[in-house]
């Protein structure tokens, strides 16, 4: 784990954060949702100007995981309330056997007050729900968002409950 970094991204970051999420979202979401939703969720949620008031207004921390000086991925997550977070973005474009749970575990070292933490996946993102099961969440309830021109977010909304001290799974 000694070549694993996560870094705090900065608004000079944005950029970088973008062409990550296209390339990671044309590359895994055309089998879950059409080609044309992928275009309008990338304007929507990662044009430059939606990203930077993720981070300046919104409160998002924005993380990019590195392996010697190279970009993974990015992370987003922000405080809901004492303890409790909320993880927007869990984006790898590396599938290196391990590297999610690595990143998680680094993840998770940043935040150590976290208690609990959710998210929200597409119910027919299998490999990233299995992902997200395996490191302890569980599913909360379903939701469907509407997110504009016709569009819907249909996803599980999932928990992961840890102690604050050994950041470890309490179940």
């Amino acid at each position: 784990m000694n070549n694993f970094s996560l870094r705090r991204a900065a608004e000079a970051d944005i950029p970088r954060i973008r062409q990550l999420a296209e390339r990671i979202w044309w590359e895994h979401y055309p089998s879950i949702i059409s080609g044309a939703q992928i275009t309008f969720m990338l304007d929507l949620i990662y044009s430059e100007t939606a990203l930077q008031h993720q981070m300046t207004v919104e409160g998002q921390e924005f993380w990019l995981p590195e392996k010697n000086g190279q970009t993974l991925g990015f992370i987003a997550v922000s405080r809901q309330d004492e303890g409790a977070y909320f993880l927007h973005k869990f984006y790898l474009e590396n599938r290196e056997r391990g590297l999610g749970k690595i990143v998680f575990e680094l993840l998770l070292a940043r935040y150590p007050d976290l208690r609990e933490l959710r998210l929200r996946v597409n119910r027919c993102n299998f490999k990233s729900v299995n992902f997200y099961f395996k490191v302890g969440f569980r599913i909360e309830f379903c939701i469907d968002t509407p997110i504009g021109e016709d569009y819907v977010m249909d996803d599980f909304q999932m928990l992961f409950l840890c102690s604050p001290s050994s950041q470890t799974l309490t179940s």
